[in-house]
């Protein structure tokens, strides 16, 4: 099973020497800066997230058509999921020998992965026919699903994230 994964640390091994990663990581102000920018915008996406999510688990925002939140929304959680994703290619090309070992980092990349399925889920399976639940009192079953498993899933990314320093598993 080992061999499964040694071009992956062979690929991190060689990242791990690059001038400039060498440079993110010694650095004294960058690096501390970068890894606040990113728990920065991990909360604002997450907050984004949970607010529709709100809305598809009857909770909050009912008074808003989910169709008009999710247009007012959407935008900002792509520009957000954009500076998290570059925030975070930065902080793993700063140190990957520090991520490819860490079990937590793993992890919230499954999250991720499946927080993306649901949305790809809810988009393609529910959200056709946001136009006969958008305003009425009942939302599907299948839109409440998607909005319980997403918060379950973006509530593992945030912890996931905040155990990687703490990896007790090396």
């Amino acid at each position: 099973m080992g061999e499964l994964f040694l071009p992956i640390r062979h690929f991190a091994e060689w990242v791990n020497e690059i001038p400039s990663s060498v440079a993110i990581r010694e650095s004294q102000y960058f690096s501390p800066y970068l890894t606040v920018s990113h728990v920065v915008v991990m909360a604002f996406v997450a907050g984004l997230v949970l607010m529709m999510d709100l809305r598809l688990l009857g909770v909050a925002n009912m008074r808003t058509p989910f169709s008009e939140l999710q247009r007012r929304l959407f935008p900002w959680q792509m520009f957000g999921m954009t500076l998290a994703g570059i925030t975070g290619l930065v902080l793993a090309f700063a140190d990957p020998m520090r991520f490819y070992g860490n079990i937590f980092f793993w992890l919230k990349m499954l999250m991720l992965v499946l927080a993306a399925l649901n949305a790809m889920a809810f988009h393609y399976l529910t959200y056709f026919t946001v136009s006969s639940w958008d305003s009425g009192p009942t939302t599907p079953f299948g839109a409440k699903l998607s909005g319980a498993i997403s918060v379950v899933l973006w509530a593992l990314v945030i912890v996931s994230g905040r155990l990687i320093p703490y990896n007790w598993f090396v």
